[in-house]
């Protein structure tokens, strides 16, 4: 990967910024001084003849890319001149038709043109650097994209509109001017009092709990972006791959009353109140008596199976009401155990559901009686210990480090106060604070850390 330098940054960058694949559109996006004479130089507005358009800002144009004299494809051009672009500089985007060989082409012959291919994130970096966002926002184009719920979507939609920069930079307005009084008192000690002790405790304490109001989100926000691992497990034929189709209202997985059916593992995704829930089904757990190459084939679904059980962060214990549990499926529920489990009785449909215990759940994959409880138990179990889909921010371990830092900085100061040490020690843990609270939006950051954050997006973006 080429390290982002002053020099190569004045460089034209081109890269497609759709999927590669066929489509409706797709489009190819180059930025750069020169930007406006590299799309001139491929762009006609007529098919028989080479005609310019006067390019305007925030117009669009209809025309053809030709690559000499030969037609590539009938495009749609958008200009955007700098500063009031994305990236800061000379935009254009052209719309093309979305086949690979078509935006493939396109790029190629721009780069032949004079563009060089961007690096991941270099649009979104370039914006960082001419300061059209910062890196909070940044980060939330990442989570943006890569959002798997509507309610983490929303979050991540609002700090892309600036909700956790704005509060950042009030916390660090409030810093400011704690330290304005206390320099104001340290450089005109005739003129200045130095402000009260009580009165920096009580405002160090206001922005302590500011910052604990952000980091006690941390977890609900960790989950929306990471997800959870929710495994079905149990012997064969007891139900657990109707249980998967029933849960997500699609026929996913094969049915069949022949044992070991379910011989590789399958994963889909559902949302539960913004968590987005990877939900496995797997292939029933039981000794295999021989050898034979259905039976190896069968022995290797089931060692995947335990592997993926073990990396599970809960497991839906299946057996069937019709049996009981029987020897074989105690031995599944030992090895799971120590795991969050929510026990789940199939087939209920075929039993009186009056007879059974308590802390299992009937279900019918037939009729879909419980599964709106298995549903609302996953989310009981996945929202404890304080964790709640309602929150306002999303933040990431990044951020959440620099909070905390900026916190334990802040209690330095407060025990500074509490002490009544000289405010000099007390203006230090300040600017200490305001520091750590600047690495989030990107006002006091290092290279390695801005090189690290783009490179984590994908190249056109």
């Amino acid at each position: 990967m080429m390290t982002i330098t002053a020099d190569n940054l004045k460089d034209n960058i081109v890269a497609i910024s759709t999927p590669l694949g066929t489509g409706g559109v797709g489009v190819v996006r180059i930025s750069g001084d020169d930007a406006f004479s590299l799309i001139s130089k491929i762009f006609s507005t007529k098919l028989r003849e080479k005609r310019l358009p006067e390019f305007e800002a925030n117009r669009i144009y209809y025309g053809w890319i030709f690559d000499d004299n030969n037609p590539i494809d009938e495009v749609i051009v958008l200009i955007f001149k700098a500063p009031k672009s994305f990236t800061g500089e000379n935009i254009v985007e052209i719309q093309c038709h979305g086949g690979i060989n078509v935006v493939q082409n396109i790029l190629k012959l721009c780069i032949k043109t004079g563009a060089r291919l961007a690096e991941k994130g270099e649009f979104s970096k370039r914006a960082f650097l001419n300061g059209k966002m910062d890196l909070s926002k940044a980060e939330a184009v990442i989570d943006l994209i890569h959002s798997k719920t509507n309610k983490f979507a929303q979050i991540s939609a609002h700090n892309l509109a600036g909700k956790l920069t704005t509060y950042i930079n009030e916390l660090r307005h409030e810093l400011i001017n704690l330290l304005s009084q206390i320099n104001a008192a340290l450089d005109f000690p005739d003129e200045v009092n130095e402000p009260a002790y009580d009165y920096l405790e009580e405002k160090i304490n206001f922005i302590i709990e500011k910052i604990n109001n952000v980091l006690n989100t941390a977890n609900s926000a960790n989950l929306m972006r990471n997800g959870i691992k929710v495994v079905i497990a149990g012997k064969p034929n007891v139900g657990k791959s109707s249980l998967f189709n029933a849960i997500l209202n699609i026929n996913r997985a094969i049915v069949t009353d022949i044992p070991g059916t379910t011989r590789d593992i399958i994963q889909e995704f559902i949302d539960i109140k913004g968590i987005p829930i990877t939900l496995t089904d797997t292939a029933g757990i039981r000794e295999l008596k021989n050898n034979h190459s259905s039976d190896y084939i069968e022995s290797i679904g089931i060692n995947i199976t335990k592997s993926y059980i073990k990396d599970a962060d809960l497991a839906l214990f299946v057996y069937d009401l019709t049996q009981g549990i029987l020897e074989e499926d105690q031995a599944i529920y030992e090895e799971i155990k120590n795991k969050p489990i929510i026990k789940l009785g199939s087939k209920s449909d075929l039993v009186d559901i009056n007879l059974v215990e308590n802390n299992v759940i009937p279900v019918s994959s037939k009729t879909q009686k419980g599964l709106d409880l298995v549903k609302a138990e996953i989310e009981k179990l996945i929202l404890s210990n304080n964790i709640s889909s309602d929150t306002e921010f999303s933040t990431n371990v990044r951020q959440q480090e620099c909070l905390n830092n900026a916190k334990n900085s802040l209690f330095e100061a407060l025990n500074s106060c509490t002490s009544q040490e000289v405010q000099d020690f007390i203006a230090i843990d300040l600017k200490s604070a305001l520091i750590h609270l600047g690495e989030i939006t990107g006002e006091v950051v290092s290279d390695e850390i801005i090189n690290n954050i783009f490179s984590s997006f994908c190249i056109g973006k």
